[in-house]
């Protein structure tokens, strides 16, 4: 079952199979004597392209648990759609890399009467992808050469600021061509928070967010927009979360980071870099870090989700409040042991602590729903 798991993770990962649809099946919700019965509920996520193999494995492994009563259905569509969905109450829960913002936290505050929660679920690191024919050897970037590279002052793989950082690799005389998202992404906002925190000039020209007024470049939608751009041209150079570069066999590159060491983008490198104290709403930019080992471009992935799950217009019965509960605490507590096969970082010890402490406080019509089903599961197990 896992290799079939992840095998659907991946054909999504890398657009071979529209949105993946976990449940089904005449023995849907099954009795099995002596086990806990689920209700026969339908829940709906969307948001965030990067962590999208993630979420349909967890939603894979969770509809078995349940014995095929729980279906979760996430769609990819970039963490801009999933704030807009979140925000217009049309999905049950959505995913992003970009935090919601002041206003539209106080919005949610205003509409619903309780805190959208940003619930950390996983942390990913963005890399530097590239295509340079007959370079073999792994690049390494600085923060001068990315900045200037996307400003489009640095125009061609051969300039002396990228030599200088890679000793003894010939690089080519081709011009860069910059690859860069087109939608609403989390990836950008952790990449351009990142260049906005090292470069001067990005800080003042461009800033960040989940989309900005590219200098140069093309854009592609989700990370796998970006992706095909840079697998198809010769001498492209774009940004994507290292799970997809893996997943696509894409070269990509080290950076040094603020303590002057050069990082291989991993999971151990991004856990480092969280390592850090996380805020009890959950918001945080872990980029530039100052950990030592620390890999610089990193950041959570976070679930959007209603305190008072009933002012959500997408949920429209208990069953549906409950079952979301108790997904997003496996998601965060046993769920966690998916991550590393997939090439997605576990939650550090904290940020678990602030997810669990989110997901306790989960209502239903002021019935503390997310305390019943943790003191339940902690009793009784899955």
């Amino acid at each position: 079952m896992r290799i079939i798991r992840t095998a659907v993770a991946v054909a999504m990962a890398l657009g071979l199979v529209a949105p993946v649809f976990a449940g089904g099946g005449a023995e849907q919700g099954a009795a099995v004597p002596g086990a806990r019965e689920y209700a026969r509920v339908d829940l709906l996520g969307a948001g965030a392209s990067f962590p999208a193999p993630l979420i349909t494995a967890w939603a894979d492994e969770y509809r078995d648990l349940t014995r095929g009563a729980v279906t979760i259905n996430y769609q990819s569509i970039g963490s801009g759609g999933g704030v807009r969905q979140f925000m217009e109450q049309t999905i049950t829960f959505g995913a992003t890399e970009a935090a919601l913002n002041d206003a539209n936290a106080e919005l949610a505050l205003t509409n619903t009467g309780g805190v959208a929660f940003n619930m950390p679920i996983t942390l990913g690191d963005v890399v530097l992808t590239y295509n340079l024919p007959g370079v073999t050897q792994q690049l390494v970037f600085s923060p001068d050469t990315i900045a200037g590279a996307f400003l489009g002052e640095i125009t061609r793989w051969n300039d002396p600021k990228i030599a200088e950082l890679n000793p003894g690799v010939s690089l080519p005389n081709l011009p860069i061509q910059i690859a860069h998202r087109s939608d609403g992404s989390g990836t950008t906002n952790i990449f351009t928070n990142y260049l906005t925190k090292v470069n001067g000039t990005w800080a003042d020209r461009i800033g960040f967010g989940s989309s900005v007024n590219w200098p140069v470049g093309t854009g592609g939608n989700g990370n796998e927009g970006v992706a095909g751009i840079v697998t198809s041209t010769p001498g492209a150079l774009g940004y994507n979360s290292l799970v997809y570069a893996v997943l696509n066999d894409i070269a990509y590159g080290k950076v040094i980071n603020q303590s002057g060491n050069t990082i291989d983008p991993s999971l151990e490198a991004t856990s480092l870099a969280a390592a850090v104290h996380i805020p009890q709403d959950g918001r945080i930019m872990l980029t530039n870090s100052d950990a030592a080992q620390g890999y610089p471009i990193a950041g959570f992935a976070w679930a959007l989700v209603y305190e008072n799950l009933d002012r959500n217009q997408a949920i429209e019965t208990r069953n549906q409040a409950v079952e979301l509960t108790r997904f997003l605490y496996w998601v965060i507590t046993e769920g966690q042991s998916i991550n590393e096969s997939l090439s997605f970082a576990r939650l550090p010890a904290d940020a678990q602590a602030v997810a669990e402490q989110m997901v306790g406080t989960l209502k239903w019509e002021g019935e503390p729903v997310g305390e019943h089903v943790i003191a339940d599961i902690k009793a009784n197990g899955w």
